[in-house]
């Protein structure tokens, strides 16, 4: 599904990504963990198409197609969709009418009729339950006055409803308490199937307790040093980075 090879992205002088690979099949979720600075949220960046960011070289196919080609809304279009660290705030569009506008806009792209009112009314209904995400929240402005996890659990109920090929979750356990991770992990795995793939950043192997992935991607400077299953991420929590960086070294 996804394809990144010897990907080398830089932000004015400041080389950030080196010669990262990574290949992410269909059914499966990736977990990229790493110290600050290591590229990871530069990753989820690049692929959503931030223009802030300079591709010096390297390619990223999704589904065959040359995703750096593409801008940013027809990524999205295409199936990908960034859950952001810090989710905007957006004073005068309700949810209701920013759902409406992207999910029929999704469904004209796909060949599709756009829902009437009714079935989209039903829509929003099924999926805000799925976070639990109070029906008052959609006829507010989207996150204005949302709390932390407010603002995360209205981001999952959007992939919830657009529906994508490849989620990036850029940090969406970053200032979550307990009850609210839950609910949020909660949201992702009940989106997984065989047909869709996840892309999960984090600090903390306490959300891939929720989630738990298929490969766990230890990132340094730049690009993946390690990998392996979830028992990776229970060594970089009891071990923690100077691990990695030790080993580096000693190699």
């Amino acid at each position: 599904m996804l394809v990144i090879r010897n990907l080398n992205v830089a932000i004015g002088e400041k080389k950030i990504l080196k010669d990262f690979s990574l290949t992410i099949n269909a059914g499966e979720v990736h977990a990229i963990m790493g110290p600050n600075g290591t590229g990871k949220s530069t990753l989820a960046s690049v692929l959503a198409g931030k223009a802030e960011y300079e591709v010096e070289s390297g390619e990223v196919f999704f589904e065959g197609v040359n995703l750096l080609e593409l801008t940013p809304d027809a990524r999205a279009l295409a199936g990908v969709f960034l859950a952001f660290q810090y989710p905007v705030e957006i004073p005068g569009v309700t949810t209701t009418n920013f759902m409406k506008a992207a999910v029929n806009a999704k469904r004209k792209h796909d060949g599709l009729e756009p829902l009437d009112a009714k079935s989209f009314l039903q829509l929003m209904n099924e999926k805000r339950q799925i976070v639990e995400l109070d029906k008052s929240y959609l006829s507010r402005s989207i996150n204005e006055g949302f709390s932390g996890g407010e603002k995360k659990r209205n981001e999952i109920f959007q992939m919830a409803m657009l529906n994508p090929k490849l989620a990036i979750l850029d940090e969406t356990d970053s200032g979550l308490d307990i009850d609210a991770l839950r609910i949020v992990a909660n949201g992702v795995n009940s989106l997984r199937t065989k047909e869709n793939s996840f892309l999960v950043i984090t600090h903390y192997q306490r959300l891939l307790n929720y989630i738990v992935p298929d490969f766990v991607h230890i990132m340094y400077d730049g690009k993946i040093v390690k990998t392996g299953d979830k028992s990776l991420a229970l060594q970089m929590e009891e071990k923690g980075y100077d691990w990695v960086k030790e080993e580096l070294a000693a190699n």
